[in-house]
């Protein structure tokens, strides 16, 4: 199981947006700068993010990005699930009689892999913006 850096990347600007705390829209070019992050790809990633009422934006020369919400508000499994990441460990679909290895049972280990599923989207439900902001300043101070 891995998350893509579509997934990643989306938290990531979304966290340097809500660091700030601003009501002045930030540009993606400082949000890529300080991140990392290419230019194009944020474009990609904020798209989505807009679409699903994650930030809304400005144009013009002072234009930019602003959280739509509070960052308290915004929970991580809504950014992932905005970006079309999906968390998943086990290969089939969980409804379905046959296994991930195409046989006719699940295979021995599977609701291992399905608990851990669970944990981890409970886990990014769990956790917002917010908490990603406190625990930065914490680690500083």
């Amino acid at each position: 199981m891995k998350l893509t850096s579509k997934g990643r990347y989306a938290v990531m600007a979304l966290a340097d947006l809500a660091n700030f705390n601003s009501v002045d829209p930030i540009s993606l070019r400082d949000i890529s700068l300080r991140q990392g992050i290419s230019l194009d790809f944020l474009e990609q990633i904020f798209s989505k993010l807009k679409k699903h009422n994650i930030v809304k934006s400005t144009r013009g020369t002072n234009g930019g990005y602003v959280l739509n919400k509070d960052p308290a508000q915004i929970k991580l499994a809504n950014i992932l699930n905005a970006v079309d990441e999906e968390v998943k460990t086990v290969q089939c679909k969980k409804e379905s009689k046959k296994g991930c290895n195409s046989k006719t049972s699940k295979c021995i280990t599977h609701n291992l892999w399905d608990e851990l599923e669970i944990h981890i989207n409970n886990f990014f439900e769990k956790k917002n913006l917010k908490d990603l902001i406190s625990n930065k300043l914490e680690s500083i101070n």
